[in-house]
């Protein structure tokens, strides 16, 4: 019996290995043909070690060239660090409301909130043109910001997870004179840190990659993130495949440093998660 499961757990573990490899496949050519000459990009069989090493060159044509890198990075840091802070902080105070407290219409008002997950973002976009250019906030970094900060996804992952600390905690802050955002900050908010850390690594990682939005909600070159640089930047050079996947791999960087940094919380958010269920 134990054999089996020796067997079987091998036998998981290698054909996982062969899929993960198949995935990073895709990844490694793009970072092996941005450290290539252009003659060398799309020769078979592929050459993963290139031949002819031009990593220098095509990573400076990148950076100093004619699309400003460094301010593309400095937009889309901004933007995506201020929007996930935001959006963790509006979404775990509007999660903790709907498990601890209790007000009169709480669970329709959940129930609308979460109807509201249905309607897809492209169906709005028109209002939110609309609203935020009489606002003021078209073509700003602000606007930007406040068009991911809330989360119908947060809300509802992070409420699952506050569902879990017992109310015994709750209640013996409250009589010894705490307010809610005396607990929220200092008893709930540390309990669920993994799940904070998971819902905030992902925030970051839609926000870095949004392309959407950027493309319609912002005009000036100045205010461009990273997404839309690359964009542009394949419009200049789309036809030379190693400045392009220079230029990918320079906008990826941040997520994997990210991820690296993050993934056990990740996992622990997983796991934390799992075991509520």
């Amino acid at each position: 019996m134990k054999t089996d499961i020796d067997i079987r757990k091998i036998t998981m573990t290698v054909v996982m290995a062969i899929f993960g490899i198949l995935f990073l496949m895709p990844f490694i050519w793009m970072i092996s043909a941005s450290l290539k000459i252009e003659e060398e990009v799309l020769t078979f069989p592929i050459q993963w070690i290139p031949e002819t090493w031009n990593a220098v060159a095509n990573y400076k044509e990148v950076w100093t060239g004619d699309m400003p890198f460094l301010l593309l990075y400095w937009n889309s840091i901004k933007v995506t660090v201020l929007t996930t802070i935001t959006s963790v902080l509006v979404s775990g105070l509007a999660a903790y409301g709907f498990a601890k407290i209790n007000f009169k219409g709480r669970e329709l008002l959940f129930i609308v909130v979460l109807a509201t997950y249905m309607i897809p973002p492209q169906t709005l976009l028109v209002t939110q043109f609309l609203l935020f250019r009489w606002l003021g906030l078209y073509d700003t970094h602000t606007g930007l910001i406040l068009l991911n900060s809330f989360s119908v996804f947060g809300t509802f992952m992070l409420r699952q997870f506050y569902l879990g600390i017992s109310n015994e905690i709750i209640e013996s802050a409250r009589m010894d004179g705490a307010g809610h955002f005396r607990i929220f900050f200092n008893i709930a908010l540390p309990l669920v840190r993994p799940a904070i850390a998971t819902y905030a690594i992902l925030r970051f990682i839609w926000t870095w990659n949004d392309f959407q939005y950027p493309l319609i909600f912002l005009r000036s070159e100045a205010l461009y993130t990273i997404q839309l640089g690359v964009q542009s930047f394949g419009d200049q050079h789309g036809s030379i495949y190693t400045l392009m996947m220079a230029a990918s791999v320079s906008a990826i960087v941040p997520l994997l440093i990210i991820f690296i940094i993050g993934q056990k919380h990740v996992i622990e958010g997983i796991q934390l998660g799992g075991v509520k269920g």
